[in-house]
């Protein structure tokens, strides 16, 4: 049964990607295209996560929340909110999702640099090379030495280290705490966090599509936030994280159906080598594979 932890954390975070994809083509919707303000539109998407998370909580009860460590849980939602906050403001410039996407995917490195480091988790070197893989196919989307860099591609390169400092704290935390109580306490203190910074930018109520569409983001962001912390709890981070790559393939579907643009010429090179590096990984940690003796 253990063996097959790491293909359900796998499984997990592909899961999560799909539905922040769905979330995503929401967000550029309601503030590049409708001209909500992106503040607003990440409090009301977790607002409304939280209503719809409602049932989870009555059934957990305040025992749900119970823990012995609310400085980390409070760390880490508010790290998470600000990454939300950079990676909205990325999209309401109506930056291509896949781009926004593949800047945030420098992510993965710090992720392993600090499983590594931090939690002391033996990161072997086909991970590293996987990752390293994974991380040049981003680039090689981004295509940095032929159109620079601008300040709108801080944003999302702010949400990446704020995302994988959020993704470790996570780890830490499923040591010792049950998922569901990860997940309440982020979509707890997300909203009032998430508001605050909201009333400071100029609050909005919603109306019409942008009404429609929010609800429609919250329940995906709910949902995926649920699976990313199955996801953690499942299997490490050093092996769970680099299939958050392929999210990746599902924010360029989207996209295209959405929006109508997809990569061109050579960046499907680096799409191919984002799908090379999750496939070596779950290839490597199939059931019955050979342990690995080399360790960096």
């Amino acid at each position: 049964m253990r063996q097959s932890l790491p293909l359900r954390g796998a499984a997990f975070m592909v899961g999560a990607g799909i539905s922040f994809a769905l979330a995503n083509a929401l967000t550029q919707i309601i503030t590049s295209q409708l001209g909500f303000r992106p503040q607003s539109d990440s409090f009301w998407q977790y607002a409304i996560a939280l209503v719809l998370a409602l049932p989870f909580l009555r059934r957990h009860g305040l025992a749900g929340l119970k823990t012995a460590r609310p400085g980390l849980h409070l760390v880490r939602v508010l790290v998470s909110a600000l990454g939300v906050q950079a990676f909205v403001m990325a999209l309401s410039h109506g930056t291509p999702i896949w781009q926004v996407i593949a800047l945030v995917m420098t992510s993965p490195f710090f992720v392993l640099l600090g499983a590594a480091l931090f939690l002391g988790e033996r990161v072997d070197l086909s991970r590293w090379g996987a990752a390293s893989l994974g991380f040049a196919g981003a680039m090689i989307l981004l295509r940095p030495w032929e159109t620079g860099f601008t300040l709108t591609a801080l944003y999302p390169v702010g949400a990446a280290i704020l995302w994988a400092a959020a993704s470790l704290m996570t780890k830490r935390l499923t040591m010792t705490e049950r998922p569901e109580t990860v997940t309440l306490w982020l979509l707890v203190l997300l909203t009032p966090i998430n508001g605050a910074i909201s009333l400071h930018a100029g609050f909005e109520w919603p109306t019409g599509w942008v009404l429609a569409w929010l609800l429609a983001g919250g329940a995906l962001v709910f949902l995926a936030q649920h699976l990313l912390t199955l996801a953690y709890a499942a299997a490490d981070a050093a092996f769970v994280q680099p299939f958050d790559d392929i999210k990746l393939i599902s924010n360029v579907v989207v996209g295209w159906a959405v929006f109508g643009y997809l990569p061109e010429g050579p960046l499907w090179l680096g799409v191919a080598m984002i799908l090379a590096a999750s496939s070596w990984l779950l290839w490597s940690e199939r059931p019955g594979a050979a342990p690995k003796a080399i360790t960096a």
